[in-house]
C-alpha cells in the first residue's frame, strides 16, 4: 500500500494541528513519524485511518493493483493507538481471535495467527490468562498483534515501543521487520530515536504541525546544519590551543588525557582536516561520527522553538 499526503491541514478550535503538510509514504517500507508532543502526529495519523477528516488537502492510498482510495476499508490496515484500550476480564487468546474476526477473519485462521505470533512473543504458555493479569509491556506485545493480526496491507503504529524493556524493544522490531518482508507498509511514530534510526528507511520529523525534516538518513543529514564529529587521541600531550576554531571546526573540547573531540561543520572536508592533523602529530587513534536521528531531532526542535 502506498500513501500520498498532499497540503494536509486540520485545525481544531483555535489550535492548527496540521498546516499544509505533504509527504508520500513508498509500498513496503517502514516510515516514521517523529515530532515533540503536540507536533501534529497523532491528528495526522487520525486523519490517515479515517477517524477524523481533514480541513482542506487531500489523502490518497494505492494498492499493489494500482487501485486509489480515498480512504481505507477495515480489513486493509491496522491501528496500534497511543492510548490503550484491552477486555482486561477476556483472555489473551480469546481477545486476539475477537479482534480478529472484526476485521474479517474466519475464527480458525484468527486461531492460527494468534497462536504464532504470541508463540513469537513468548506469550503462548500465558494464552488463557486474563489480560489484567500480565504486566504492562505484556499488554502492550497482545495489542500490539491485535493490530496486525488480520495481516493488513498498511499498520499505523503510535508509540509501539511504549513500556517495553530492552529484550522486548528487540523483539518488536524482529516482529516489524517481519511484517516489512512480507509486504506490509508501516508508518510508526515513536520517541525512542536509536530504535527508530536503525529501522525505519526513511522519516518526516514534525514540528508545529508542519514538516522540518523529511527523507532518508542521508537526505536529513544534507538538510540539517549539523556537521560530524572527530575524536582523536594523540600519542602526545595536546592542548586545544594547538588547534583554532575554523570554517571547518566550529568547536575543540578537551575530554580526557591527550584526547580531543572536534565538531565540524557539515561542508567540512574530514580527509583533509584529518590529513593536517597527522602531518602535525602523532595519533594513537581516530574515531568520526555523523550526527545521529536524536541530535537532528533536538537541534530542528530546538531550534524551531
Amino acid at each position: 500500500m502506498r500513501l500520498s499526503v498532499n497540503q494536509v491541514s486540520k485545525q481544531y478550535a483555535s489550535v492548527l494541528a496540521v498546516n499544509e503538510l505533504s509527504f508520500d509514504v513508498h509500498q513496503g517500507e517502514i516510515f516514521a513519524l517523529l515530532g515533540p508532543n503536540g507536533a501534529g502526529k497523532s491528528s495526522t495519523i487520525r486523519m490517515l485511518i479515517g477517524l477524523t477528516q481533514s480541513d482542506k488537502g487531500s489523502i490518497q492510498f494505492t494498492d499493489r493493483n494500482g487501485q486509489s482510495y480515498e480512504r481505507l476499508s477495515s480489513e486493509t490496515f491496522g491501528y496500534l493507538p497511543e492510548e490503550r484500550g484491552l477486555y482486561q476480564e477476556s483472555t489473551i487468546l480469546d481477545t486476539l481471535v475477537y479482534m480478529a474476526q472484526l476485521k474479517g477473519m474466519t475464527k480458525a485462521d484468527a486461531v492460527s495467527q494468534a497462536n504464532e505470533w504470541l508463540e513469537r512473543f513468548d506469550l503462548a504458555e500465558r494464552k488463557k490468562d486474563q489480560l489484567k493479569s500480565l504486566s504492562k509491556g505484556n499488554q502492550q506485545k497482545v495489542q500490539l498483534i491485535s493490530s496486525i493480526i488480520h495481516r493488513p496491507d498498511i499498520a499505523f503504529l503510535d508509540e509501539p515501543f511504549s513500556g517495553l524493556d530492552p529484550v522486548n524493544q528487540e523483539k518488536v522490531i524482529e516482529f516489524l521487520i517481519t511484517l516489512k518482508e512480507k509486504g506490509t507498509t508501516i508508518i510508526l511514530s515513536a520517541h525512542q530515536m536509536s530504535l527508530v534510526e536503525k529501522l525505519a528507511d526513511r522519516f518526516l520529523l514534525m514540528n508545529k504541525g508542519q514538516a522540518a525534516l523529511y527523507g532518508s538518513m542521508d537526505d536529513i543529514r544534507e538538510e540539517t546544519p549539523l556537521g560530524a564529529t572527530l575524536t582523536v587521541r594523540f600519542n602526545n600531550e595536546v592542548s586545544i590551543e594547538f588547534f583554532p576554531l575554523t570554517d571547518d571546526v566550529r568547536q575543540v573540547e578537551e575530554l580526557e588525557s591527550n584526547s580531543l573531540k572536534f565538531t565540524l561543520s557539515p561542508q567540512c572536508n574530514v580527509p583533509n582536516l584529518l590529513q593536517v592533523i597527522l602531518s602535525e602529530h602523532s595519533v594513537d587513534s581516530i574515531q568520526t561520527q555523523q550526527p545521529t536521528l536524536h541530535d537532528i531531532y533536538l537541534n530542528s526542535v530546538q531550534g524551531a522553538a
